[in-house]
C-alpha cells in the first residue's frame, strides 16, 4: 500500500434491521481491517458473517428493526461508543443509519468521527420524493413519478398512467414500519396496481415511477466520497450486469467501466446541493433519449463498494477512514474491467437473465479481476457462516423477495 491507516483510530459498522446476510458490512470489516484499524459492527447475534470475519475486533450484539425511537438508538450509539474507549469513525451501512448520524451530530459528536453534513439533506436524499425534488430543483433527469396521498389518488394516476410503472417505498424509516412494497416492484397493469394498492393503507407510503423499459436501458452505478468542500477524493463509475429481484434490486454482478460523463454529472450534482460522505448512486441510461436518469441516491456505503478500488489501493471507505483522521487520500485510476460477483444472489440472477436475453453493452467480454463479496482466502468464515445461514432463511428471503417482483408483474 502506497499509503498507512490510523491504526490508532477504530470504525465502527452501524446497520439497524435484520439483515445478517449483509456482504456490505463483511467488505467493510476486511477493506480496514486488511490496513490494521480495528474494527467493530453491530450485528443481529454471534454468528452472523460479519461477526465472524477474522478482521473484527468485537461485535456488538444489538438486534434492532429500525422502528425504534430514535433517541433510543442513539442512546445504544453512545453505550457502544464509551465501550470502545476512543472515537471511532461511523460507517452507516443502511439508509435509516446513515440519517440517524446526519439528524443527531451534536449527540454523537466527540465519542465518533463522521462526516459533517446539513442535517436534514441525508432524509431528503434517502427519501425518493425529496430525491426525485432535488432532481427536478437542480436539473438532473430522473424518471416520471407521482406521490400518491391517498388510495384514491392511486385510482386517478391509474386512468392515465401508461404500464408497467415501477412501486417504491417512498422514505427511510417508513419502510421499516409500513412496507409497502418488498422492494422495488414492477407493475404491468391498471388492475395489477389496484389491487396491490389495497393494503397500501389510507396514507401510501409509495412512490409510482415511470419504467424505463430495460430493453431500451442500461444500468450503471456510481460510488464516492466526498469531503467537507463537496470535492471528490475518490470517484468510481460501473455497469451493473446483474440483479436480484431481476432488473430491480442488489447488485449480483458488476463491472467496473470508465465513464467521465457520468463521473462528471454525478460530480456536479453533489457540488450543488453540497453533500459530505460517501454515495452510492444508482442511474439508468435510457437510450430512447441518451440521458442517464437517476434511480437512487443512497447516502451511504453500498453493499457492492468493494468492486471499486484504484491503483492506489483506494476505496471509498477507506477514503473517508482517511480524510477523518487527516490524512491525504492518494490519487489513483479505477481499476477498468474488474468484476464483483455476489456468490448467492448471481446464480439465480443469471438464470433469470438468460431467460430474458438481456444484454450490457458496455460491460467487459473478459474481466481483469473479479472480487467476491463472500469469500476470500484470507477471511473464509464470513463465507461459511453465509452457506450455513442461506440455506433456509436466505432463500427464503430471496424467494419472497422474487414472489414481490413476480406478483406486481403478473397480477391482473
Amino acid at each position: 500500500m502506497p499509503f498507512r491507516a490510523d491504526r490508532e483510530v477504530p470504525a465502527l459498522i452501524v446497520k439497524f434491521g435484520d439483515y445478517p446476510l449483509h456482504h456490505g458490512g463483511v467488505g467493510a470489516i476486511r477493506s480496514l481491517g486488511r490496513l490494521g484499524v480495528p474494527m467493530y459492527a453491530i450485528t443481529e447475534d454471534r454468528y452472523t458473517p460479519a461477526a465472524a470475519s477474522r478482521y473484527l475486533t468485537r461485535a456488538f450484539v444489538w438486534p434492532t428493526t429500525g422502528t425504534e425511537d430514535p433517541g433510543r438508538l442513539v442512546e445504544g450509539l453512545v453505550r457502544i461508543g464509551r465501550r470502545i474507549g476512543r472515537p471511532a469513525v461511523l460507517v452507516p451501512t443502511d439508509e435509516e443509519a446513515a440519517v440517524l448520524i446526519a439528524e443527531h451530530q451534536s449527540d454523537l459528536f466527540g465519542r465518533f468521527l463522521f462526516p459533517r453534513v446539513e442535517p436534514g439533506l441525508t432524509r431528503r436524499l434517502a427519501s425518493k420524493q425529496g430525491l426525485h425534488e432535488l432532481c427536478v430543483e437542480h436539473g438532473i433527469a430522473s424518471p416520471q413519478a407521482a406521490f400518491p396521498q391517498s388510495y384514491d389518488d392511486i385510482v386517478a394516476f391509474a386512468e392515465t398512467a401508461r404500464f408497467p410503472v415501477v412501486a417504491k417505498n417512498r422514505e427511510a424509516f417508513v419502510r421499516r414500519r409500513r412496507p409497502a412494497v418488498g422492494g422495488t416492484t414492477r407493475i404491468t397493469t391498471r388492475e395489477g396496481l389496484l389491487a396491490l394498492a389495497r393494503d397500501w393503507g389510507e396514507r401510501p407510503g409509495v412512490i409510482l415511477q415511470e419504467y424505463l423499459p430495460r430493453e431500451e436501458a442500461e444500468d450503471w452505478i456510481v460510488h464516492a466520497y466526498f469531503d467537507d468542500n463537496s470535492t471528490p477524493l475518490a470517484l468510481f463509475t460501473g455497469v451493473k450486469v446483474r440483479s436480484w429481484p431481476p432488473h430491480a434490486g442488489m447488485t449480483a454482478n458488476a463491472y467496473v467501466v470508465d465513464n467521465p460523463e457520468l463521473a462528471d454529472l454525478a460530480a456536479r450534482f453533489v457540488k450543488q446541493i453540497g453533500y459530505t460522505g460517501i454515495i452510492d448512486l444508482d442511474l439508468r441510461f435510457d437510450r430512447r433519449d441518451g440521458q442517464y436518469k437517476l434511480l437512487d441516491f443512497n447516502p451511504r456505503m453500498g453493499a457492492q463498494f468493494r468492486l471499486f478500488e484504484s491503483e492506489s489501493g483506494v476505496d471509498v471507505v477507506r477514503a473517508m477512514h482517511l480524510d477523518l483522521t487527516g490524512r491525504a487520500v492518494p490519487e489513483g485510476e479505477q481499476r477498468a474491467g474488474h468484476r464483483y460477483v455476489v456468490e448467492n444472489i448471481d446464480l439465480p440472477a443469471l438464470l433469470a437473465y438468460r431467460r430474458s436475453g438481456y444484454t450490457t453493452p458496455h460491460a467487459p467480454v473478459r474481466p481483469t479481476g473479479t472480487e467476491l463479496a463472500w469469500f476470500a482466502g484470507d477471511d473464509p468464515l464470513p463465507f461459511l457462516t453465509m452457506l450455513g445461514r442461506f440455506v433456509r432463511p436466505g432463500a427464503k428471503h430471496l424467494y419472497q423477495l422474487w414472489r414481490t417482483n413476480r406478483r406486481g408483474g403478473t397480477t391482473s
